[in-house]
């Protein structure tokens, strides 16, 4: 099975429920890791995410918590949200991005429900994936530009959102289009068709004024 490209944050707790199912249903798929921020992003595409509006916060984790009863899999919100991701992202990066590692840390968050701003926590996670100096590798230049440059890269790539997965040129972003991506993955001209290339250019009728 080839290679996808998953862009990812830990700030986002869909992009836990498809890496969870995604390692349950599809084991044999092999994703290209590609940590980014998701708030570089917003403020590349000029959004606000989820948890910005206070309305959408609510129904989101709400959702999010249903979601993963619904499929069966462990879920429970650190005491904060939204948080700060850049050592968990960093950290990933400074780790080449092993899957145990996403895995580890987005279960820290997600499933057990850690506090990674706390020390202690930090600390025991660190532990657990063998790591020392976590410390120094986050803080390495080489790290923070690779994290910078992955969000770059990916905004100049059309993504504006976590999780996004990306194959033959096509973007599918949310946990809503897991299926979409995985037709295309089993047949990459499902979505190559005269109406699906009109829906591509497919005209502004009214803009809103803002």
């Amino acid at each position: 099975m080839p290679q996808v490209r998953w862009y990812f944050d830990f700030i986002s707790p869909f992009a836990y429920l498809q890496h969870e199912m995604l390692l349950r249903d599809q084991p044999r798929l092999r994703l290209d890791y590609r940590p980014v921020l998701f708030a570089g992003l917003l403020k590349h595409w000029g959004g606000k995410g989820p948890a910005e509006i206070p309305a959408k916060r609510e129904v989101t984790y709400r959702h999010c918590q249903w979601l993963a009863e619904r499929h069966r899999i462990g879920m429970k919100f650190p005491p904060a949200h939204p948080f700060n991701p850049l050592p968990a992202l960093r950290l990933a990066v400074a780790l080449r991005c092993a899957p145990a590692c996403v895995t580890r840390l987005f279960r820290a968050i997600y499933a057990d429900g850690a506090d990674l701003s706390r020390a202690t926590e930090w600390q025991e996670v660190c532990r657990q994936l063998g790591v020392a100096d976590a410390a120094e590798r986050i803080a390495q230049p080489r790290v923070k530009d690779e994290l910078r440059a992955n969000t770059d890269a990916a905004a100049a790539a059309g993504v504006f959102g976590v999780p996004t997965l990306a194959l033959g040129g096509q973007l599918f972003w949310g946990l809503d289009m897991t299926g979409m991506a995985l037709e295309c993955l089993e047949n990459p001209e499902r979505f190559n068709t005269d109406e699906y290339r009109r829906l591509t250019n497919l005209p502004v009728g009214q803009a809103r004024k803002v």
